[in-house]
């Protein structure tokens, strides 16, 4: 039997988690349908881009222990090709009409309905059902947890968001994320000191009231052999006490450094040179120029994990 389940998955929740593990219990094979960012952009303000969301699923179905397949759909019914091959449809309480849609249009082109699996509504310490848009407003955590660790950072970049979500659940396990739109107080594209005041700019203007905040920079350094990047991570707490990290640094190459030298940001060197649109706030010039063997949310991991260091060993204490 080919059970089915589709989402945003935005951030991956307990409510995800529930309705995916149900399509495994039902289903010696799974589909998994996951939004285009066309089709998440068209009904919420805020999303993860796909290339993060996509990652994040494939991560957790990788232990699943029964076949499955990821497929990006664009609206609600899927890839014919793809979705004509189920038996069992798994939905939500909230989006069981969904699932009687999905088996009128079947029914058009003469294909026989889903079994229709509704799964409970999970929800969150306040009451409400556990959702991905609460989580990203920062109000609980993926587990719906409002006296987790609470977490700011200083920027709407959600590849910066994840990133420091990902270093943060590994530390405390159970952590609250709010992105806050702040200025860095520093050039568009920073140059050498900059780049660590940014980031410290970033974490302070975005710290307010919560337990910690961490503020996110990359900027250019002038090196022997070239330009490079350097991405500096700032990690403030309520107490006052500021740590700070560097991810690993890579070399630009000659015309994307001879552009930056000249005035440009790297983002508008990188599409002079490649073509690349919104290539920092996607897979990042990084990814780009290791054909993928690095991608921006990595590279950040690497500076957040970074600045977390003195935080996690004694000895640093004085």
């Amino acid at each position: 039997m080919i059970a089915a389940v589709a989402g945003t998955f935005d951030i991956l929740h307990d409510g995800h988690r529930k309705l995916i593990g149900r399509a495994f219990e039902i289903g010696d094979r799974v589909i998994v349908g996951i939004t285009s960012d066309v089709m998440a952009s068209s009904s919420r303000k805020d999303t993860v881009p796909l290339y993060l969301r996509r990652r994040a699923l494939e991560g957790f179905l990788s232990s699943a222990g029964k076949p499955w397949e990821v497929v990006v759909i664009e609206d609600m019914y899927g890839p014919a090709a793809v979705m004509d091959t189920a038996d069992v449809l798994v939905v939500s309480e909230e989006t069981v009409e969904n699932g009687r849609k999905v088996n009128e249009e079947r029914r058009s082109r003469g294909i026989r309905p889903l079994e229709i699996s509704v799964v409970p509504l999970v929800m969150a310490a306040d009451g409400s059902k556990i959702s991905a848009s609460a989580i990203l407003e920062g109000r609980y955590s993926r587990d719906g947890s409002s006296g987790a660790v609470d977490v700011a950072v200083g920027s709407l970049n959600r590849v910066k968001v994840e990133a420091v979500r990902t270093v943060m659940e590994r530390i405390f396990g159970s952590v609250r994320i709010t992105a806050v739109d702040v200025s860095s107080g520093v050039p568009p594209q920073p140059f050498e000191e900059q780049t660590r005041l940014g980031a410290v700019n970033r974490a302070e203007a975005a710290l307010g009231s919560h337990d910690m905040a961490v503020g996110i920079e990359a900027g250019v350094f002038r090196k022997e052999d070239g330009l490079y990047d350097v991405q500096y991570c700032a990690v403030l707490d309520r107490e006052g006490r500021l740590t700070v990290g560097m991810g690993s640094g890579f070399m630009y190459p000659p015309r994307v450094a001879e552009m930056v030298l000249g005035g440009m940001t790297v983002g508008d060197a990188m599409k002079e040179v490649f073509g690349a649109a919104d290539a920092g706030k996607r897979q990042g010039a990084v990814g780009i120029l290791s054909a993928g063997l690095l991608d921006r949310e990595a590279l950040t991991e690497q500076s957040v994990t970074a600045a977390m260091i003195p935080r996690l060993n004694e000895s640093y204490v004085a």
